[in-house]
């Protein structure tokens, strides 16, 4: 029997994994017994902070993830491809239709009992934790007893989302960068600005007023915890992201590179996009537009964007705490606690970000619990692959640079015949995608 504790992403595929291979599991999920402040329903594998698994190009680097994951048997790979909506070279899926197709596959599998009840201690039993950055605090005291460290935090962020219906389409306009889209005209919608209404909506988002943060979230944006991250650069409030300075927005999510303005033929000097967060295409999400502003302030200064001067809000951006433990000392590349090699960890928690990145490492855990309980050898993936290369970084990276890591390219080990520059970049990334299919394939034949 192995149980496992987080019914999220990587805790369902964690699942999965394991019950495929004859495990009998519990899967244990608090919701909707004990809500987290970010989840809004029952499901399992609900997604929070966007609709987005990344980019599913083969020559990037979350599109080699999710190439190593399909080849690896991920249900819920699987899953988003059934679920998934137009977004260009990215991977999204309707959030609801995805949760809702995952909690019936679970559901349905005879070795999975699915309990809904929170965990307040870590049995001593073959276990996976999967609680995800939002591990209630008694769980979270547990794993800090076990550990003998306190935990680090960063703050996370999730963009706003409007109706389709209320976005003015005689100013925004449907394009993807660089024409990659499946949809006719692009899969995004794009709000387009002059430099005079940017420079306007830098100074108003900046005066905004912000939500106050709990006392506990207070010391630690301070910097009283030690080792503590307060943001994760991946996921910043656009607030934070434009105090670094006047153009920094316009050259960071609000870039218009590759985004002709059809009505002027010209490119905006910055675009604001829209993605598709449902498979009826009635919801859109601000692409980049994680926040922490007051939800009147959210409504006054986002419909400041060209085409959302009447914006109507279906769910607003907001901000919340994140935990992961500290896991170069805590884990083997395994994602075996290395004092106790029957309990695993898996998803955010362990410090790797993105849901792909999630996924995966539910998927290495499971599988690694399923060869435990059956007296095997659990399996190292090699370096070459993203997931190897993800599992070695956040079990050996340094106390200085240990911050939660997505998939990229910079984690892989370096190729050997091909030069450096902008030139060949591509060539680069397309020989990194080919070495880590061949060094999984070759690995996959020897277990």
């Amino acid at each position: 029997m192995l149980t496992i504790i987080g019914g999220g992403l990587a805790g369902s595929e964690a699942a999965w994994q394991a019950a495929q291979r004859g495990i009998q599991v519990k899967l244990y999920e608090m919701r909707p017994e004990v809500e987290t402040g970010a989840h809004t329903g029952s499901h399992l594998a609900e997604l929070v902070c966007s609709n987005s698994l990344g980019s599913d190009l083969a020559d990037r680097a979350p599109g080699v993830l999710k190439n190593e994951l399909r080849r690896m048997g991920s249900l819920l790979l699987d899953c988003a491809s059934r679920t998934a909506v137009p977004a260009g070279g990215a991977l999204a899926v309707d959030r609801h239709e995805f949760a809702r197709l995952v909690t019936t596959r679970i559901e349905e599998h005879p070795n999975i009992e699915i309990v809904r009840q929170e965990v307040t201690a870590i049995p001593q039993k073959p276990t996976i934790i999967a609680s995800g950055p939002l591990t209630s605090s008694s769980l979270s005291r547990a794993i800090a007893n076990l550990t003998g460290q306190d935990h680090l935090y960063f703050f996370d962020a999730i963009s706003p989302i409007v109706t389709l219906e209320s976005i003015n389409m005689e100013v925004a306009y449907r394009a993807s960068r660089y024409d990659r889209g499946e949809q006719e005209g692009g899969d995004y919608l794009n709000g387009p600005m002059t430099e005079t209404e940017y420079s306007a909506f830098v100074e108003a988002l900046l005066e905004a007023e912000r939500i106050e943060l709990k006392s506990f979230e207070k010391q630690l944006e301070n910097g009283v915890k030690a080792g503590m991250h307060t943001f994760f650069e991946g996921c910043l409030p656009v607030e934070v992201i434009a105090q670094r300075g006047p153009n920094t927005l316009a050259f960071g999510p609000l870039r218009p590179v590759g985004l002709i303005d059809p009505r002027t033929g010209k490119r905006p000097h910055a675009v604001v996009q829209l993605r598709q967060d449902d498979l009826a295409g009635t919801l859109y999400n601000l692409v980049g537009f994680q926040t922490n502003l007051k939800f009147p302030e959210q409504r006054r200064v986002f419909r400041m964007i060209p085409g959302l001067e009447e914006a109507e809000f279906a769910r607003y951006g907001q901000m919340h705490r994140n935990t992961f433990i500290f896991a170069p000392v805590l884990l083997r590349p395994t994602l075996q606690y290395r004092q106790r090699p029957d309990l695993f960890f898996a998803g955010q928690i362990t410090g790797v970000e993105g849901y792909a990145g999630n996924i995966a490492t539910g998927l290495l855990a499971g599988w690694n619990a399923a060869r435990h309980l059956q007296g095997q050898e659990p399996i190292q993936l090699p370096k070459e692959t993203m997931l190897g290369a993800l599992c070695h970084y956040i079990t050996h990276a340094s106390a200085a640079d240990f911050q939660p890591m997505k998939a990229n390219f910079g984690l892989l080990p370096p190729l050997n015949g091909v030069g450096k520059g902008r030139r060949n970049k591509r060539r680069r990334m397309e020989m990194y995608a080919e070495r880590a299919m061949r060094a999984l394939d070759g690995f996959l034949h020897t277990v």
